[in-house]
């Protein structure tokens, strides 16, 4: 593990980040709305990706499947919220929060946030650029991360195309999405999310070193926020009232997928 190259590593895609979060921010104020900022979530990996594919003098077969990896989720991820609030006004959630403040605290608050919480996910990737190439039997914990990965992939881009083909249906108004991915759990979009970053952090310990295991920190993170914090729970606060969804609470698991209740 060559911890200058991780210094220098981890530096340049701090700055990258800022650079990336102030732009956003000039985004959000020609657009009024602070919401912009979750359309760049994704694709501020993918910018950490390449940072490390180019700055990282490690593994460059890792490297360079880690920056594709991330770059086909957070470059999709990015594309469907951006496609999803288009024509639409300020998030509920961001007008509750930061409705009242200045906009520097709103922005510092909002992007400096957000860009400090991608830069911290992000570690293992940076951890990985300054890593040793993977060897021996090492690639087969390579593999089993990128079989993790594809799993929350999948979850998340099919329950996604799936909830966007059911409101789409006039007849569906009102109506709860209790089919496909959606029946076997109530957030099936927030547990790939979680998978994918537990199936990078995998690939990155392919690397065979002590010296990245302390990044688990990232899909620790990032599965706590979306099922404690920001996803799940934030969603489920809004929607339990309704007498369709308390239904769909007893039948369907929370995250983890398991077959539903009769």
């Amino acid at each position: 593990m060559d911890w200058s190259n991780f210094a220098l590593v981890s530096g340049l895609s701090l700055v990258a980040l800022a650079l990336m979060q102030t732009a956003t921010w000039l985004w959000s104020k020609q657009a009024g709305k602070l919401a912009v900022v979750d359309v760049v979530w994704g694709a501020g990996f993918a910018v950490v990706g390449l940072v490390a594919l180019g700055a990282g003098s490690g593994g460059l077969t890792r490297r360079l499947l880690l920056a594709v990896l991330v770059a086909i989720w957070g470059l999709r991820l990015s594309w469907h919220i951006y496609q999803r609030s288009q024509g639409k006004g300020e998030d509920p959630r961001y007008a509750e929060l930061y409705g009242d403040k200045t906009p520097l605290v709103a922005a510092l608050r909002v992007f400096g946030v957000q860009g400090a919480l991608q830069w911290v996910i992000s570690m293992p990737l940076q951890a990985s650029a300054a890593a040793d190439e993977t060897e021996g039997l090492w690639v087969l914990l390579l593999v089993v991360g990128v079989l993790i990965w594809a799993t929350g992939l999948l979850f998340e881009s099919v329950g996604d195309a799936q909830l966007k083909s059911f409101k789409a249906d006039p007849d569906n108004k009102g109506k709860v999405m209790d089919r496909g991915l959606w029946a076997w759990t109530r957030h099936p979009n927030y547990f790939g999310d979680a998978c994918v970053w537990w199936g990078l952090f995998v690939i990155v310990l392919s690397a065979g070193t002590w010296g990245v295991v302390w990044t688990v920190i990232a899909p620790l993170a990032m599965t706590h926020f979306l099922r404690n914090v920001s996803g799940a729970k934030l969603l489920e606060k809004s929607m339990s009232q309704r007498p369709a969804f308390q239904e769909y609470m007893q039948r369907t698991a929370y995250f983890f997928p398991r077959p539903p209740k009769r």
